[in-house]
């Protein structure tokens, strides 16, 4: 198999028997499942820097990724700047990724609900009890970490630099 075939194989919807049937191998194995989500526009170290700290907090390592549609609802009509797949094998390509899944809510909470995560991360810019599916992470066991991000790294930030802004 191609390295660029095991980066595909690393993407996922949370309909998709691959997808549960790989949480559940996790799970029977006593791995620790870390989730975090996001639009993940345009990749940028302040993301690399993010991503590594989470996959430190345990064995497996998720990320829930915005479609496009629930990105321009989110963010506007001029994002997303790259198409989900795009945004999906970029992730997908990093070592410290083990799964991309998609979802098209406004927020992830279906998506958490499903994969019963031990370790739900987002950045230090929320608080715990603010974060989706905070509820479901308690109610199972798991914890709620919250990451400081890298200061000067955001995609808005390098977009208004690209538009000169």
């Amino acid at each position: 198999m191609s390295k660029l075939e095991i980066t595909r194989k690393k993407i996922y919807t949370y309909t998709d028997a691959e997808y549960h049937r790989m949480l559940t191998i996790c799970r029977f194995l006593g791995k620790k499942i870390v989730f975090t989500n996001g639009c993940f526009d345009i990749l940028h170290l302040g993301h690399i820097d993010y991503l590594s700290k989470a996959k430190d907090l345990g064995d497996l390592l998720i990320i829930g990724l915005n479609t496009d549609l629930s990105v321009s609802t989110i963010k506007g009509k001029n994002r997303p700047i790259q198409d989900e797949i795009s945004r999906a094998m970029v992730l997908a390509s990093l070592g410290v990724v083990d799964a991309v899944v998609f979802f098209g809510e406004e927020t992830p909470y279906n998506l958490i609900k499903v994969t019963q995560p031990d370790i739900l991360v987002k950045g230090a810019d929320y608080k715990p009890e603010d974060i989706v599916g905070y509820d479901i992470v308690k109610n199972t066991g798991g914890e709620i970490v919250t990451i400081e991000y890298l200061e000067g790294y955001s995609t808005t930030t390098i977009e208004k630099k690209i538009l000169g802004k």
